[in-house]
């Protein structure tokens, strides 16, 4: 899988496990990523559903792989954007490495689509939801234009 392809890295300082629950944990995430929440149990197999603060299911999939606090792997697919959602599942992959003080995230972010219009989105969307993450574990607080699901989506 590889057609369309978004790759990310930034060091955060931070352990793997704290990075790992900001990642997973709901009362992290609604800080950071615009009040939504991940509903899942966290194992190989299980569903996975964003949620977006009103209810709706913003983008769902499945735990393909899981390895605390190292590696997540999740098939990824749009839920309330049909023209996102047409395009089928993508694949992303969490990786998280301690190094020091720091923790070196590579998010990939893929799909077998050339040209895919919903790579294209999450290529705007995790450098500020990643940069608001590093802005939390490292400093306390989110970024503002983060912090809120925007109107009319």
């Amino acid at each position: 899988m590889s057609e369309s392809k978004f790759v990310y890295v930034t060091y955060i300082r931070t352990t793997p496990e704290k990075l790992w629950r900001a990642l997973t944990a709901g009362e992290f995430t609604r800080r950071y990523w615009a009040g939504t929440w991940q509903d899942c149990t966290w194992q190989k197999g299980a569903g996975w559903r964003l949620m977006i603060p009103d209810g709706r299911v913003g983008d769902a999939g499945e735990v393909l792989e899981i390895d605390p606090p190292r590696r997540l792997v999740l098939s990824w697919q749009n839920q309330f954007i049909p023209d996102l959602k047409a395009e089928g599942p993508s694949r992303a992959t969490f990786e998280l490495e301690h190094e020091g003080d720091m923790v070196k995230l590579t998010i990939v972010h893929e799909m077998d689509k050339l040209g895919s219009k919903f790579i294209e989105q999450v290529s705007g969307g995790w450098p500020l939801i990643l940069a608001s993450l590093k802005s939390l574990l490292e400093t306390g607080e989110s970024l503002e234009a983060t912090r809120k699901w925007p109107e009319g989506m």
